[in-house]
């Protein structure tokens, strides 16, 4: 006689319940609860909007001021982004020029930190009697300020590379060439990336700067020429629009770096 096996039905498990991302969600909130403190703050002191304009007054003045906002943002943006290339193309060749040997190094070191010692708002002038006024001297400035931390990073990566790794590369015939081609520019990579971040937020400097002193377009020339006129809501409104450029250039820099060396994170990328 048979038996009928019954099949008891499985039941699906349970969908996750749905999970907020606070670590994504996080740069906007806080973002927003500055501005709200911001508002609430400056309300609840008084302070004219000559002195310490709200948010609200801010946008106000990027809406009304719009299209000299939008041009001289793409102005200093461009003369940044080619200051910026400039100082990565100078940078990359110095820094590996300087980490060739341990000679270089210590003979160009001291002289690129008394270089980088330099305000280089104190360069603006000289830029501007070789140069005149215009976009030159705020490119060359934006170049002068960005380059020096690539150029350090880069050295280093170089300069620290293991005696042993040298020594057990000689002694399987590798010249010296070979050792930077092969362990020394991979190595130097992730500082080289590294950098980048910081060059970049410094070559805006860089740029306001020249076009605060010496020039006719520019956010720096636009915010100078408001305070001039006692505009102050004009003024936040381009330190705003220069703060957009650079968290943009900065998160477009950080997407480089995770895609060019992240295999120096995979500890980090892993959590």
């Amino acid at each position: 006689m048979s038996t009928i096996e019954t099949v008891t039905p499985v039941a699906a498990p349970p969908r996750p319940a749905f999970k907020v991302n606070w670590v994504r969600l996080s740069p906007l909130l806080y973002t927003v609860g500055l501005f709200v403190i911001w508002e609430v703050g400056v309300r609840l002191s008084g302070l004219p909007h000559t002195i310490f304009p709200t948010p609200t007054r801010v946008f106000e003045a990027i809406v009304q001021y719009w299209s000299p906002i939008w041009k001289n943002s793409l102005q200093t943006l461009y003369t940044t982004v080619l200051g910026f290339i400039i100082a990565i193309v100078a940078g990359l060749g110095i820094g590996l020029f300087i980490g060739w040997s341990k000679t270089i190094y210590a003979g160009l070191y001291p002289i690129m930190v008394g270089f980088n010692a330099i305000p280089k708002v104190a360069l603006v002038p000289i830029l501007v009697i070789w140069f005149g006024i215009g976009t030159v001297p705020a490119v060359l400035t934006a170049f002068l300020i960005s380059f020096f931390p690539i150029v350090v990073n880069v050295a280093t990566g170089l300069a620290t590379i293991e005696p042993e790794t040298e020594d057990v590369l000689r002694a399987l015939g590798a010249k010296k060439m070979d050792i930077m081609l092969k362990v020394g520019i991979p190595r130097s990579m992730p500082y080289f990336f590294g950098s980048l971040k910081v060059a970049i937020t410094l070559a805006f400097v860089g740029s306001v700067v020249s076009e605060t002193v010496a020039s006719n377009s520019g956010l720096g020339n636009m915010m100078a020429s408001a305070q001039s006129n006692f505009n102050v809501p004009l003024v936040f409104a381009g330190l705003l629009m220069l703060a957009v450029e650079g968290i943009a250039m900065y998160a477009l820099m950080a997407w480089v770096e995770k895609r060019m060396t992240g295999w120096a994170h995979r500890s980090t990328m892993a959590q």
